[in-house]
């Protein structure tokens, strides 16, 4: 594993990787444009392929993030058309900067049929990557339950997998807090070898791309998605030391595991990298 935070990209992309590099970070995350808008962006092309060498040249793993409005369970129309426009740019950024994939939510879905649901995000990913060559993937992150039971099962986001029209440029970010808050991940001391071995029997573990770290201030199935630094929630030390000294995650190659943690104001992530690297160790 590759630890690493998010870092804003407020002084452009190969900026942000520099500034992972100083924080002691072996991978980071960035979102790829503004957050709360799914406007298209002109990006300096140039200042991304610089992203991608800097990190190639530093051995740094980098995943983008879609903006919060992307919803892949939107219906047909404009909103739908947006999306796409925005997840395809998000793609090419992504696929510029060098980075593994673009992190995408499953979203909601507010109808009376749960199976429409499913069928608008399996038609909105075939859209996305219609035509599309690059090397980044769409990667699916498992959801936390608010409001939406969708996107919270491993079996859901292998079957959506499968049925896409494309799943060799599809791949899924795993969220600890979410999988807490889901009821997804067993219990706190031990359940990570438990979800570990539902994760290779499902086929989801084949695919897994990147993890983001994150423990959780609320407990177990509480369905909300509040991050706490780790070892300090829900999670605790025991359950991250479990999952971080996993020989089947460590044989992973190439695996970006990023921090979502709050962060004091005027702090950084430097020394909460620093921790989950001892904490990997033993």
């Amino acid at each position: 594993m590759r630890f690493g935070c998010h870092i804003s990209i407020r002084g452009g992309y190969a900026e942000a990787a520099k500034t992972a590099v100083k924080l002691g970070a072996q991978s980071f995350q960035y979102f790829p444009k503004n957050p709360r808008s799914l406007t298209v962006k002109s990006f300096n092309r140039q200042d991304a392929e610089q992203c991608a060498r800097f990190c190639r040249e530093h051995g740094l793993l980098s995943i983008a993030h879609t903006p919060y409005p992307t919803n892949l369970a939107v219906g047909p129309g404009e909103l739908r058309q947006a999306t796409i426009a925005s997840l395809r740019n998000d793609l090419e950024i992504a696929d510029a900067c060098g980075s593994v994939g673009v992190v995408v939510h499953f979203g909601k879905y507010k109808g009376e049929d749960p199976l429409q649901g499913y069928k608008n995000i399996i038609q909105c990913i075939n859209e996305a990557l219609a035509g599309y060559t690059g090397r980044s993937l769409l990667l699916i992150e498992n959801q936390a339950g608010e409001g939406t039971s969708m996107g919270t099962t491993l079996e859901e986001l292998v079957q959506v997998r499968n049925l896409c029209a494309y799943p060799g440029l599809v791949g899924f970010c795993l969220d600890t807090c979410h999988a807490f808050a889901s009821g997804l991940w067993p219990s706190s001391r031990d359940g990570w070898p438990e979800l570990e071995r539902h994760a290779v029997a499902t086929g989801y573990l084949r695919h897994l791309r990147a993890i983001h770290l994150n423990d959780s201030v609320y407990p177990r199935g509480a369905h909300k998605d509040r991050h706490a630094m780790i070892g300090r929630g829900e999670i605790g030390e025991t359950g991250f030391a479990s999952l971080l000294r996993s020989t089947v995650l460590k044989s992973m190659p190439d695996l970006p595991a990023v921090l979502e943690t709050p962060v004091l104001r005027g702090s950084t992530h430097a020394s909460e990298i620093r921790y989950v690297k001892e904490l990997s160790e033993g």
